[in-house]
């Protein structure tokens, strides 16, 4: 049995198992749910399967078609990798069992193969050992996040999904233009061989230029984030759920790659920038997010200040601010897509999700607001939740390296994180002016809510293990300082 994991290639069965489902689904539309359901099942434990091979036998690097770099294709799985594979992995199947009692059968059929085809594009861009073919499934997965953004219809879903689309295509080809001069001036794509030969040159900061810019485009940086919350609002709760807590994730991925392996060492204020937008967007995408009056639109700029976290490592630049990022985007997927599927539990039962009128759902939705309040204990940062044990790590490398003010900019995201939650929490205690018709929502779409909600709470409790995991082949101690 042993030796049957350890020889299996694990690397290529979690991508092709969802884009098998993704197929078969789409061939049996009648039967997408339960065949989407297996898929969903599955994949998680191809995953485990390739955590043990990273585990056991450290950094796996396979050889598609027994072609491998410069001329082929390379999968390229690390702690950093398994991370990224493993938050899709447990958020996916959330997804998953969240969308069998959200969607009507008609629907179902449309959004099971473009779900399980994201999925495989966004395990594919995870496990993508070259620059380029990390530019193929980006563009895959843009072009099926746009297409379930336009799944709910309506001239706002499709308005969101057409502007998506622009900022998607326009990101995609500024990217594929620093692809371009990289290959023109080294003569490969492949990660680890431009790690040897890339140096500082007018080319090169082009490319560091364009590449920048199309994947903070793609992220929702402030102030590149005008795209986000119409898309987000806009969608079914579980594509916003899958867009916050995944896809935005991907192209931050592939920045923090690039980064740390590829682009040379520069001057620090390249860093510092970043850092200045990050913490613009989260103060700004915490007060915006206090002033919206529908729950969607205030979880969707909600998103666009914990995005702004993440951005924080770039001028702390040490080892355990990068871990601090990874451990805040991990914490932030869970609770993001558990409260993207409470409010849309609120939306299915009260009809509406305007954040005055919400009408008693304490009482109507224990499991639901439960859910809300718990992803927002982390997403404030108390303790024990995943986004605490992020934030800790951030704040122990601001004052370590002395550069006090990004904690300042902890604390304040922390408050406005905390003001937003309170005020949700509030008003589903209380009556509304005008009493609305409540519809039924099916047990496993609450459930499934408070379970990734507790996921994210108690994240912090597996603190050393993650952590371990990270260091498995990843070089966290090359690239920038601040």
């Amino acid at each position: 049995m042993g030796t049957a994991v350890a020889n299996t290639p694990w690397c290529v069965m979690v991508i092709l198992l969802p884009l098998a489902g993704a197929l078969v689904s789409f061939l049996w539309p009648r039967r997408s749910v339960p065949l989407g359901l297996v898929t969903a099942l599955a994949v998680p434990a191809c995953v485990a399967g390739l955590g043990w091979q990273v585990a056991e036998q450290g950094v796996q690097r396979y050889a598609v078609g027994g072609w491998g770099a410069p001329l082929g294709i390379d999968l390229y799985a690390d702690g950093l990798s398994l991370l990224l594979l493993l938050m899709t992995a447990l958020v996916g199947l959330g997804i998953s069992v969240y969308s069998s009692g959200y969607f009507e059968r008609k629907t179902a059929a449309v959004f099971w193969p473009l779900w399980l085809f994201l999925w495989a594009a966004l395990n594919a861009l995870f496990l993508s050992a070259d620059i380029f073919n990390l530019y193929v499934t980006l563009e895959l997965l843009g072009l099926s996040a746009v297409a379930l953004v336009a799944l709910a219809g309506g001239a706002d879903a499709l308005i969101a999904a057409m502007r998506y689309l622009l900022v998607s295509l326009l990101g995609s080809l500024l990217y594929l233009l620093g692809v371009a001069l990289l290959y023109h001036s080294f003569g490969s794509v492949d990660i680890a061989i431009l790690a040897q030969r890339v140096e500082p040159s007018p080319a090169v900061w082009a490319a560091v230029g364009l590449m920048s810019a199309g994947l903070l485009l793609k992220t929702a940086l402030f102030p590149l984030h005008f795209w986000l919350p119409p898309a987000h609002a806009s969608a079914p709760a579980p594509v916003s759920a899958l867009l916050s807590a995944l896809v935005v994730k991907a192209s931050f991925y592939i920045l923090l790659r690039l980064w740390l392996e590829v682009f040379p060492p520069s001057d620090a204020a390249v860093g510092q920038l970043l850092g200045v937008l990050g913490a613009s967007a989260v103060l700004w995408g915490g007060i915006q997010a206090l002033r919206q009056a529908r729950l969607k639109l205030l979880i969707a700029y909600s998103t666009v200040a914990q995005l702004g976290y993440f951005f924080l490592a770039f001028p702390l630049g040490t080892s355990i601010a990068w871990k601090g990022a990874l451990y805040l985007l991990l914490s932030h997927a869970l609770a993001k897509a558990a409260m993207f599927m409470a409010a849309g539990n609120i939306l299915r039962c009260c009809g509406h999700d305007h954040i005055v009128a919400l009408d008693r759902v304490a009482k109507r939705l224990p499991l639901t607001l439960t859910a809300f309040t718990l992803a927002g204990i982390s997403s404030m940062g108390l303790p024990p939740s995943g986004g605490f044990t992020g934030k800790w790590l951030l704040l122990d490398a601001a004052l370590y390296t002395g550069q006090w003010w990004w904690a300042l900019t902890l604390i304040l995201g922390g408050l406005l994180a905390a003001a937003y939650v309170f005020k949700v929490v509030g008003y589903a205690f209380t009556p509304a002016e005008v009493s609305h018709e409540v519809r039924v929502v099916p047990v496993r779409m609450e459930w499934t809510a408070l379970v990734l909600a507790l996921a994210a709470v108690l994240l912090g409790l597996g603190t050393p293990w993650l952590l371990a995991l990270l260091d498995i082949g990843f070089p966290f101690d090359s690239g920038y300082a601040g």
